[in-house]
């Protein structure tokens, strides 16, 4: 048997209206995950209950472009492009991707720019429309704080993609997957309207020398102050805290300290790399973080990774943190993005007690571990991987890096060997990355139909925490989660 075999279960914003500060921390935050699995209807039914509802901020760009090609159904992003405070950019975005009544399903989806370090001012527009529509439409309805997460690793889409998200309102943002040492000035000049960028990592290159960069007056030409969100950073373990909080301008406002068995990516064990015998990394004591030193920090922080079983909230809060951060049980809910039917068959093998979370450390062309549901017919399966030609058109991990002529090129683990290999790297390293950008659109329901009829397929992950479902209905809920946790703290 491979990976953890999970047990049957028992049983509006600073433009468009004034935002909404939390009165307290929560004690709740939904987690952030993949592409769309973490979309609006999820985060606006947490953040509802009064709890933290999060969006996930990955390929928003895309997610948006693709929806309005199928004739936004229902008129939601509609609804929230006419509520941007720049008409006419909402309406290029609009003219070049929305499809009335929709494209025939077996088109090609109309691709959106690609990330790069050379200005682009339709990728700029559509990345902050797209952030703006997906927090506008998860504020809707309510008073609770909305946040929106962001990967560290895609540095060169952070800047415009923060700004969209500031210009609804957003309460919080958090960043995970890297060291977010640049974010909080970052939010501050995005908070005023000022030039704004960030530091990307060029492999071979000089890690100064490059930038993703946002000029908002020249963007949108907007003035009035934005309101800036708190930032708590997703971090694996207390010495990036430490490191992070010494000084005011790379100190978040909290943080949320993952364990390895949270799910999507995590950090790999310090020091060497080590196999067990099913092919998983192994950890150890030198990867447990110490919530004594996270608590003398004076700074809140949350838990997450295995606390969204019963009893995790009664043990995150004995430890310091101010609450949990839970994923998984809201991936599964009615309101998650994820396809209904590949919902409906994770729930069905969490029930029978087949589902399998192994933690694969070569599945993402990051080199992160990542974890990885079985599910057959899913990019899981190895015939499904084998027969998938590889391609990378979307580009989102793409890694930039210093040609030998002196020029910026991107290459990704999960290109083409040959070309991957072209770009200097050895074709051992390409071996066993998966297409993570293409599966993660699939499980939403977005995956792109090529012109050959070929159909990118899924990838699902969750975390391995083998409880999160107990004591939940079998369809359940985001209420029904959130009621289930906070239960523990009126016993």
């Amino acid at each position: 048997m491979t990976g953890r075999r999970f047990a049957a279960p028992g049983g509006t914003g600073a433009l468009v209206g004034a935002a909404v500060a939390a009165p307290a921390v929560p004690l709740l935050i939904q987690g952030g995950m993949g592409v769309g699995v973490s979309g609006w209807r999820l985060a606006r039914a947490v953040a509802a209950t009064g709890q933290l509802g999060v969006v996930s901020g990955t390929a928003l760009d895309a997610t948006l472009a693709r929806r309005l090609q199928r004739g936004d159904p229902g008129g939601h992003l509609r609804r929230a492009l006419a509520r941007f405070p720049a008409p006419e950019v909402a309406e290029r975005v609009l003219a070049r991707y929305f499809v009335p009544g929709g494209a025939d399903p077996g088109l090609p989806y109309r691709p959106v720019p690609r990330l790069g370090l050379r200005p682009s001012r339709a990728r700029d527009e559509l990345a902050v429309v797209a952030n703006f529509a997906e927090v506008f439409l998860a504020k809707e309805g309510h008073d609770g704080p909305v946040g929106i997460n962001y990967l560290e690793k895609i540095q060169l889409a952070t800047p415009a993609a923060v700004y969209g998200a500031m210009l609804a309102g957003v309460d919080y943002v958090l960043v995970g997957a890297g060291i977010p040492a640049e974010i909080p000035r970052l939010l501050d000049d995005l908070a005023a309207h000022r030039p704004a960028r960030v530091t990307v990592t060029v492999a071979g290159g000089d890690d100064t020398g490059h930038h993703a960069e946002l000029d908002p007056g020249a963007l949108l030409g907007l003035t009035r102050p934005l309101a800036r969100p708190r930032l708590l950073a997703i971090v694996s373990s207390h010495v990036l805290a430490l490191y992070l909080a010494r000084t005011p301008a790379t100190r978040p406002d909290g943080f949320v300290l993952e364990t390895p068995v949270a799910g999507g990516h995590s950090a790999p064990p310090r020091g060497r790399m080590r196999l067990d015998a099913d092919g998983q990394p192994v950890y150890g004591p030198r990867d447990e973080a110490d919530p004594a030193k996270m608590a003398a920090l004076g700074l809140p922080f949350w838990l997450a990774g295995g606390y969204g079983t019963p009893g995790g909230l009664a043990r995150a809060r004995a430890a310091g943190a101010a609450g949990i951060q839970v994923g998984s049980a809201f991936a599964l809910c009615r309101e998650s993005g994820l396809d209904p039917g590949l919902r409906r068959r994770l729930l069905r093998q969490a029930a029978d007690g087949t589902l399998e979370v192994r933690n694969d450390p070569r599945a993402s062309p990051t080199g992160f571990p990542f974890k990885i549901a079985d599910v057959p017919g899913t990019l899981s399966d190895a015939t499904v991987y084998a027969d998938r030609p590889r391609l990378c058109d979307l580009g989102y991990l793409r890694t930039p890096y210093v040609r030998p002529g002196g020029g910026i090129g991107y290459r990704c683990a999960a290109e083409p060997v040959d070309a991957y290999v072209r770009k200097g790297r050895p074709a051992e390293e390409a071996d066993g990355r998966r297409c993570l950008c293409n599966a993660l659109l699939a499980a939403v329901g977005l995956g792109q139909h090529r012109a050959d009829g070929y159909r990118e397929p899924a990838l699902l992950t969750l975390g391995q925490d083998t409880g999160f479902l107990t004591g939940l209905p079998e369809d359940h809920s985001a209420a029904d989660v959130v009621d289930r946790i906070l239960r523990e703290v009126t016993r």
